[in-house]
């Protein structure tokens, strides 16, 4: 009897090295559960695209808010084995790596175009500081819509936000908001409704649709649409081990999907939830559920002019601090470039 199972587990073992399609259960941490990039894009693609073309493939999907690890911590355990791939902000992990902040920049491309072009340039150097300071393989890059300034109380442009506690999702934007005569906070995306109703914060900076999803619009009541923010781009980064762990073959498949099936629609639906985003928030046609009723502010051109040239006096020379003149280098010949903008 030992030797008829034995022989089945030894056949089994034999069939499965021969067709090299070896059972992965992937372990995948999605972004916030609570707005579009996840419900839309992450979750469908790992649990109905990728089994359905990778038979062998199983997986167990959580997200940001259910794993509750702040900032870089959930790409540590990324590469502590706890997880096998992870969708997280990049400006969530710039404390503990610097380089990728050079991804997004406030101010940096406020045209969805200009900024695809800007993160095509800079992807080799996310990736190479991906492998380097996380052991983990990029897959993809994705915005959000752009980020937009939600205010507790009247604003009517850069000006008013002076002496005001504003939530920044990272350290780029909170020095924006500094040279602006503000104080940045830092504090996690699900805790700003709470903390805008309570006056912790003044105003807080995230998607136009993304706060909407999160129930901003119910706290807030001025909206202010100048990307200050960036695009707070989702990372989609995968364990170096286990990228390796698959074949070639199924790493040229794993990509091409994701590339297709997640990267690209979250790329083309972007500009149209920024917009969307705003309508839902400012009373007007909304296909995402009620909407709020929120104060939309016009933005001047002074002020476009002023958050550039914030962007070129104040934030790029605190991150040329932060990082070595050879990084400095390599953002001016990739990131900077596209966007006519370098750090003298």
């Amino acid at each position: 009897m030992k030797k008829v199972a034995m022989f089945t587990l030894c056949s089994g073992l034999l069939l499965t090295v021969a067709s090299g399609a070896i059972a992965k259960d992937l372990r995948v941490v999605g972004s916030w559960n609570s707005l579009t990039m996840f419900k839309n894009f992450e979750q469908p693609f790992w649990t109905e695209t990728v089994p359905a073309a990778m038979p062998d493939v199983t997986v167990e999907m959580t997200s940001l808010g259910q794993v509750n690890l702040n900032g870089p911590a959930v790409l540590r355990q990324m590469d502590m084995g706890v997880f096998d791939v992870v969708h997280t902000v990049a400006d969530y992990v710039v404390a503990d790596s610097p380089v990728l902040a050079g991804l997004d920049m406030p101010a940096l491309a406020p045209e969805i175009e200009q900024a695809r072009t800007v993160v095509d340039a800079y992807r080799p150097i996310v990736a190479e500081t991906l492998a380097r300071d996380f052991n983990a393989k990029l897959l993809a890059i994705a915005p959000y819509p752009a980020q937009v300034i939600f205010c507790k109380g009247a604003v009517a442009g850069l000006d008013d936000l002076k002496g005001k506690k504003i939530r920044a999702s990272g350290w780029t934007t909170s020095e924006f908001v500094t040279a602006l005569g503000a104080t940045g906070v830092t504090m996690s995306f699900s805790e700003v409704p709470q903390s805008l109703q309570r006056g912790v914060v003044d105003c807080a900076i995230t998607g136009s649709l993304s706060g909407y999803s999160a129930g901003w619009g119910e706290v807030a009541d001025h909206i202010y649409p100048l990307p200050v923010g960036g695009w707070d781009y989702v990372i989609t980064s995968m364990s170096m081990k286990t990228w390796e762990s698959f074949s070639e073959s199924e790493q040229q498949q794993l990509q091409t999907l994701i590339t297709a099936e997640l990267e690209e629609p979250a790329w083309q639906v972007t500009a149209e939830e920024t917009i969307a985003g705003v309508d839902c928030l400012t009373g007007k046609q909304c296909g995402h559920g009620e909407p709020n009723d929120l104060t939309l502010v016009p933005v001047s051109d002074n002020d476009l002019q002023r958050a550039q040239q914030v962007l070129v006096d104040n934030v790029l020379p605190a991150w040329a601090a932060k990082v070595s003149p050879a990084d400095v280098a390599q953002w001016n010949e990739t990131a900077g470039k596209q966007a006519g903008i370098q750090i003298k």
